[in-house]
């Protein structure tokens, strides 16, 4: 049987296979294959792909009967460049693994091998290798699909690795982790004409600006000082020449919250200014508003486990309860929302942020993650 760190190097050839060969949300169909390859290399047979069009769901039965918990690993890449000079760099142009799911679905194959070998608990795993967390919502398409109406699964965990965060240092809140995410696209609709005669014009390049000023306004003089919102603006396109007043605008941004009070009344504001803005200057607005992501809020009993299994790992000093939560956003939300859990950061020690091209995942916390999650199997299931 492997001990947990006989499992590192088998995890970092995992790890790099992934790397050097991602896949974007909903297309991750090699990565699946590879996944269940695995699994079943481990022993592990009852697997389920019935829950997202790609991802798998393994189940891992103790010795003994009990409650039901899953530990769930996020699994695809994103459209970056990768700019690193590594042996294992992405294979595939335009696609790389720049926010660390290569190494969230290695550590969770490396727990699931750990747990395949070692039953000694009283219950049942769920491993859940779920596709396209980065903005298509591949765990809000799980929990449609059933999966915990499938299986009576009690509590949910996991784990992101985060760089420029202190090395296998864990981070826990008990309530908020990350925002809501939320997008909007506002289509101003005016006159055009020559740009030598704007008296003519309907000016959508006018309206535009003002409706941005405009969002400015929400944050500032209708969210109270201190609840947490960003409203960012994004993106503006119109025009496409030197002397046309275009007769088209597009406005698209992001909204990022906690609190879904504050979200009702960021959707309502962004539609009352833009569409009342435009009328101020004969022009038409049109506002497509859409709630992504929920915010990642974690149930405090789970967030206790989470803090004491955290502990057992890396020692109370290096366990940092109640950070800052970020403004970020997380599909894992969609799995809270339906059952309790918890959503810790792993410190990853320096290195290039997230969505870098030059970021890549530091092998050093597999094993940390692997022990993290062994041990809320330890304290949701016992030994």
């Amino acid at each position: 049987m492997s001990t947990i760190n006989e499992l590192k190097s088998d995890m970092i050839t995992w790890r790099h296979h992934i790397h050097a060969h991602p896949e974007t949300a909903f297309e991750e169909l090699n990565t699946t294959k590879f996944i269940i390859e695995k699994l079943k290399s481990f022993g592990i047979n009852e697997l389920y792909t019935e829950f997202a069009p790609t991802g798998v769901v393994g189940i891992i039965k103790g010795n003994k009967d009990g409650r039901w918990i899953a530990l769930r690993a996020d699994i695809d890449a994103l459209d970056i460049i990768e700019e690193n000079k590594i042996a294992y760099c992405s294979t595939i142009p335009g696609k790389m693994h720049a926010c660390g799911h290569d190494g969230h679905t290695a550590t969770l194959l490396g727990t699931a091998k750990y747990l395949s070998e070692h039953r000694d608990f009283a219950g049942t795993v769920v491993v859940i290798f779920q596709p396209a967390e980065e903005n298509e919502g591949g765990a809000r398409v799980m929990v449609e699909n059933g999966l915990f109406e499938r299986f009576p699964i009690e509590a949910v965990y996991g784990i992101h690795n985060q760089p420029n965060m202190q090395l296998n240092h864990f981070y826990v809140t008990h309530g908020p982790m990350m925002a809501s995410y939320d997008v909007f696209e506002i289509k101003i609709t005016g006159v055009g004409a020559h740009a030598a005669a704007p008296h003519l014009s309907k000016d959508t390049i006018l309206v535009a600006t003002q409706i941005v000023n405009g969002l400015q306004s929400i944050v500032s003089r209708n969210a109270d000082p201190l609840s947490s919102l960003v409203v960012s603006v994004t993106q503006i396109h119109s025009g496409d020449t030197w002397n046309v007043i275009p007769q088209q605008a597009v406005i698209r941004g992001t909204v990022r919250t906690f609190d879904a009070k504050i979200q009702d009344m960021a959707e309502s504001r962004i539609k009352q200014i833009a569409t009342g803005i435009a009328s101020t200057f004969e022009a038409k607005a049109e506002v497509d508003y859409q709630r992504r992501y929920p915010a990642t809020i974690n149930y405090a009993k789970q967030a206790d486990i989470a803090i004491k299994a955290a502990k057992n790992v890396v020692g109370e000093a290096s366990v940092i309860i109640d950070p800052n939560p970020s403004m970020g956003a997380e599909d894992f939300a969609f799995m809270l929302k339906k059952i309790p859990g918890a959503y810790v950061w792993l410190g990853a020690g320096q290195g290039a942020n997230l969505h870098n091209p030059a970021y890549n995942f530091n092998d050093e916390v597999l094993t940390t993650g692997v022990e993290y999650f062994i041990e809320i199997v330890n304290q949701e299931l016992g030994k």
